[in-house]
């Protein structure tokens, strides 16, 4: 947003991509500045039901097309997003698994000629993966440490299933205290119960993967389990879910070095992007 003045008068100027267009709008504030914070404020509300209404659309086409799908061939369209999801979210922290080795792993049950350790988690995250999508269970600790155990189980021994008890830092980002840790996951789980009877999921599924991320509660492995959360918010409430793709991650990484209105923003400007088809059906 930024002030321009014409003729002696002022206004909010805000611009946002739309479809490959830039879309641009103006608010009249008077000979003054005096009304910028509300009108600022009456921009962005109106973006954001604008927004929401482009959610709606989606959620709505994802329920009719999965609607569409025979009971048999839902279970395979679950195990592709594993796949997908699998594949990106791990070589995203480094695993050198390929997509197509993804793909092996888990339907074909074949180990390729790669680390044991980039196998079993393939393995595994695919399984908790599915297992999210079957089951609706609150978000809590004792399922984010099973997810985490499970996961991590084979490879991380020392640091799997519970949360961290020493100094993580990613990049120049330092994590909070340890000691913290337990008081920081409460004040999220409450933030979950109490959020998705008045936030969109969507919206609720970018900031509680944003807040995750930065309590970095476990020793490593928050990443994946951060992108598990955001979209077992997603796919139980109906909506379609958002692969971060890896040849996206740094967009991605750039992301989540903002606040959390910064991440938010481009959390549902991704989920647009990648889901735009739907809102023109």
């Amino acid at each position: 947003m930024r002030i321009i003045k014409k003729a002696g008068y002022y206004y909010l100027k805000y611009s946002y991509r739309e479809n490959n267009k830039v879309i641009t709008k103006e608010k009249y504030l008077g000979k003054t500045l005096n009304n910028l914070e509300k009108a600022r404020k009456e921009l962005v509300k109106e973006n954001r039901l604008s927004m929401y209404a482009k959610l709606k659309k989606i959620k709505l086409s994802f329920q009719k097309e999965w609607k569409r799908y025979p009971e048999s061939a839902k279970q395979r369209e679950k195990e592709e997003i594993a796949i997908a999801f699998t594949y990106n979210t791990n070589a995203i922290e480094g695993s050198t698994i390929t997509l197509e080795e993804a793909r092996e792993i888990i339907i074909d049950k074949t180990a390729p000629n790669k680390s044991l350790k980039d196998i079993r988690e393939t393995e595994m995250h695919s399984k908790i993966f599915l297992e999210m999508l079957d089951k609706k269970q609150l978000i809590s600790k004792e399922l984010l440490l099973y997810w985490h155990k499970e996961i991590f189980g084979e490879t991380k021994p020392d640091i799997a299933g519970r949360f961290r008890d020493f100094l993580v830092r990613v990049g120049s980002y330092i994590a909070p205290d340890w000691q913290d840790v337990e008081d920081l996951m409460k004040n999220l789980f409450k933030y979950l119960n109490e959020s998705k009877l008045n936030l969109n999921p969507v919206e609720l599924a970018a900031r509680a993967h944003y807040k995750f991320e930065m309590v970095h509660p476990f020793g490593d492995g928050n990443g994946r389990i951060g992108r598990l959360i955001m979209n077992h918010i997603l796919w139980h409430n109906n909506y379609p879910m958002l692969i971060i793709e890896y040849k996206k991650r740094r967009t991605y990484y750039k992301a989540l070095q903002r606040d959390e209105d910064g991440f938010t923003n481009y959390f549902l400007r991704r989920y647009l992007a990648v889901h735009k088809k739907r809102i023109i059906n």
